[in-house]
């Protein structure tokens, strides 16, 4: 795979700036990142917080060969194996919290953001976009639990390098997908998941919390879970369960 890679010093989301994005004829994938978004965004309406120049934000624009509508997840699979596959290489207690962030033990080292276009039964269109805590040094938000590499490490991370390891990673990745290897990402993802085979307090959307075990995602994404009496199942989709940390 091809990629092109775009640097802006600053823009208001590397998501917005690939939406309608037309990438050139030998390009396959097309990333563009920048030091600083003045309106970087999380899941839903959270925000991300980043300084300026300290971390990694990026977004990649892909359109994917057969991917169907409702194994899209394949896709979110990928680009987390990606970063935890390159952060493997810095830091030990490098997992993935369903659906898609990167912990550190109980810190969030990095968020995700996936839109997806669909044509027919296809995905068209795939826009990943992803903030990754490289070296700021202290966070001010209300956020609860970041982490830097900084912070893991004790000192500064060359972005570039990171990045570079990032998008390679990430091509190898979706390179798997385009040769229907899903079966083995599928596997590689859940054994890299946070907290998986262990009892913790989880709390649904009416506020009630429960002590249950992570015990295995879909192929569509949906989160299953079992009591920790092993009195029965649970199936939760996104936004539908929020985990106690």
């Amino acid at each position: 795979m091809n990629a092109r890679i775009i640097y802006i010093e600053e823009v208001d989301s590397t998501n917005n700036y690939l939406r309608g994005f037309e990438p050139g004829d030998s390009e396959d994938v097309t990333f563009v990142w920048t030091d600083f978004q003045t309106a970087g965004r999380g899941c839903g309406t959270n925000t991300w917080e980043s300084e300026a120049g300290k971390n990694l934000t990026f977004s990649f624009l892909v359109c994917p060969h057969n991917v169907s509508a409702r194994e899209q997840f394949i896709l979110s699979m990928a680009s987390a194996l990606a970063l935890k596959r390159v952060l493997d290489r810095y830091a030990e207690g490098i997992t993935i919290k369903w659906p898609n962030d990167i912990y550190w033990h109980d810190r969030k080292i990095c968020g995700t953001l996936i839109e997806a276009t669909l044509s027919g039964q296809l995905v068209k269109t795939c826009i990943v976009g992803t903030g990754l805590n490289v070296n700021q040094w202290e966070f001010r938000s209300d956020a609860p639990n970041p982490v830097s590499l900084f912070q893991i490490l004790g000192h500064e991370v060359d972005r570039e390098q990171l990045l570079r390891e990032v998008v390679d990673e990430t091509l190898l990745m979706l390179e798997e997908v385009e040769d229907g290897h899903y079966e083995s990402l599928r596997a590689e993802y859940r054994s890299a998941l946070y907290r998986k085979d262990e009892v913790h307090d989880y709390r649904l959307p009416d506020g009630q919390e429960l002590k249950l075990v992570l015990s295995d995602v879909e192929d569509d994404g949906h989160l299953l879970m079992n009591y920790a009496d092993s009195s029965g199942e649970l199936r939760f989709g996104f936004k539908e369960i929020q985990f106690i940390i």
